[in-house]
């Protein structure tokens, strides 16, 4: 990903920006302390990426006062995950949100447009996992990602996979989302050139112990290239995911 300061150092070269202004910029403050949060302010900096900011466990108030901080120093597209539909609403009344309920996510300010390597696809092992692919898809999509979506096409009936060969082969990075066995990632690693993110989900019955089945069976794949994220956690495997994509070299 290409952070502020790359582009800040580009736009010294070109004779855009002084020294003294750029200077300026990178003496800013790290983080702004407004009492119940320490906004990290020097994300984009260190890590090419601005922070994300967690939803669940969050009053509405507390969201909207680390927003307002974030945009007064410049951040112009912000995330929010685990944003439930009331929060969503109330944060709604002080700054335009763009709220995805499938998701649980929100973004302020324009998706940037992909500056990525290639694609990243997400897919799923059935209709009920789209909510935890639709959080790593809108997260890789705020970073600066193109996105190829296909949802239910699981090892049940394994040709709705192989329909998409086109797709899964031109891929730069694969995030294969399944619940139940696990089963998606181990056969999309099969197939794939890329690496593959598997993102075990809570769905299934009794035995799949909540994700625990899926989460086991992906860590044991004997597929090479499989890395495993916790159950769930869309948003780790999207950013991941547009890590890989922007890795050059």
């Amino acid at each position: 990903m290409n952070s502020d300061i790359r582009k800040l150092l580009e736009s010294v070269k070109r004779g855009d920006v002084s020294v003294d202004e750029a200077l300026l910029a990178i003496k800013k403050e790290p983080f702004e302390d407004i009492g119940f949060a320490k906004v990290d302010l020097h994300r984009n900096v260190r890590q090419g990426a601005a922070e994300v900011i967690y939803g669940a466990g969050k009053t509405a108030q507390q969201i909207t006062g680390i927003v307002r901080s974030m945009r007064q120093n410049g951040q112009k597209t912000i995330l929010i995950t685990r944003l439930d539909e009331e929060k969503a609403a109330q944060v709604a009344r002080e700054c335009e949100i763009d709220y995805h309920s499938q998701a649980r996510a929100g973004i302020i300010g324009p998706v940037p447009a992909p500056d990525g390597l290639g694609k990243i696809v997400v897919a799923t092992g059935g209709t009920s996992d789209i909510p935890v692919a639709e959080e790593a898809a809108l997260t890789a999509q705020v970073h600066g990602n193109e996105v190829v979506r296909l949802y239910d096409v699981g090892v049940a009936g394994i040709h709705r996979l192989l329909s998409h060969m086109d797709e899964i082969m031109s891929a730069s990075v694969i995030i294969a989302i399944a619940g139940m066995e696990g089963a998606l990632a181990s056969v999309i690693a099969g197939l794939a050139d890329c690496p593959v993110i598997a993102v075990p989900t809570s769905v299934g019955y009794g035995a799949s112990f909540g994700g625990i089945s899926a989460l086991l069976s992906m860590l044991n794949s004997c597929a090479s290239g499989v890395c495993t994220v916790n159950i769930d956690n869309g948003f780790g495997a999207g950013y991941l995911a547009g890590m890989i994509n922007h890795k050059k070299g």
